[in-house]
């Protein structure tokens, strides 16, 4: 896989087309596609702008994996709608986005761009797995920070985080990450865990907040060097910072599986190769049509064949 190879984190980017593009965005029949007009409008304008190679959109399969919150039970726990037995829990989506999900993924499928999502993991694993993997330049869109760990300077992976729309990136790189965070992007998971994030349910360690993890990344290398340091009378930690690493032993101990992305996802064999003409000219006719699709869909066609 060479060329320049771009990855969605989708979900993320059809939630901000869906609270940025006006609900009265319409089909014929009243229902709501401002989700799925939006988001042609952000693949239109991130291809016209960073030309990627090959693109694909990758999907949460499993939007809170059990593997993930057996090690850590509060994880995404709030956002959970219903729990479901034998399958995954039912994320909390307002109600008129929801039913905008299948169209996207059916428009998507018949243009022709990669889409990818398997089963148990989440969208973050399967950008993690198709980073690991690639040969070339990976641009990573998503409005998580999370993946912020996958920024590799040496191997030309950053990640386009959307600070308004798409026609406002941040490009973020190792060097925004130092200004930014303290740490690059092989620390930021570590400083993640550190300080815990509630918008995914980590409780992150008492008392350690954001700088406070970066000057202990900074002065001890990584989670395992400050977790050393605990254990070493002689380093230079506060007691109030070593009883409190001390007491949190149980969720270092767990924490890194669960904020770390995975990089062994069994991905499907797809063609990533960004498409020049639809996939399924017929479909994404009548998919037009019913869902009135108009502008947004002819632009993007018009760059993918330009």
């Amino acid at each position: 896989m060479t060329g320049r190879l771009m990855l969605l984190d989708t979900a993320s980017l059809y939630f901000r087309a869906y609270f940025g593009v006006p609900d009265s965005v319409k089909a014929p029949d009243g229902t709501p596609v401002n989700a799925v007009r939006g988001l042609l409008d952000f693949i239109d304008r991130l291809v016209k702008d960073h030309r990627p190679d090959r693109l694909v959109a990758c999907m949460d399969a499993d939007w809170r994996p059990q593997w993930r919150v057996d090690l850590i039970p509060t994880y995404k726990a709030h956002r959970v709608a219903e729990e479901r037995q034998g399958g995954p829990d039912e994320e909390e989506v307002p109600d008129t986005l929801a039913p905008q999900v299948p169209v996207i993924e059916e428009v998507l499928d018949a243009i022709g761009i990669a889409r990818v999502g398997v089963a148990g993991y989440e969208a973050d694993d399967v950008i993690g797995t198709f980073t690991g993997r690639a040969a070339g330049p990976v641009d990573i869109v998503t409005g998580d920070r999370d993946l912020y760990q996958l920024v590799d300077d040496e191997r030309g992976i950053r990640v386009l985080y959307p600070l308004k729309g798409v026609g406002t990136l941040q490009l973020t790189d190792e060097a925004v990450l130092r200004e930014k965070y303290g740490v690059d992007g092989r620390g930021y998971a570590d400083l993640a865990l550190l300080r815990g994030d509630p918008s995914d349910g980590l409780p992150g360690v008492a008392g350690i907040g954001e700088k406070t993890a970066a000057k202990l990344l900074a002065e001890f290398g990584d989670l395992a060097g400050i977790m050393a340091a605990v254990d070493d009378p002689r380093a230079r930690l506060t007691p109030s910072q070593r009883k409190r690493l001390t007491e949190a032993r149980p969720y270092v101990a767990v924490a890194p599986k669960v904020v770390r992305v995975a990089g062994d996802v069994p991905l499907p064999d797809v063609d990533t190769a960004l498409p020049h003409a639809p996939r399924d000219p017929a479909a994404l006719r009548e998919l037009a049509r019913r869902w009135g699709l108009g502008g947004s869909l002819e632009r993007l066609l018009t760059t993918l064949t330009g």
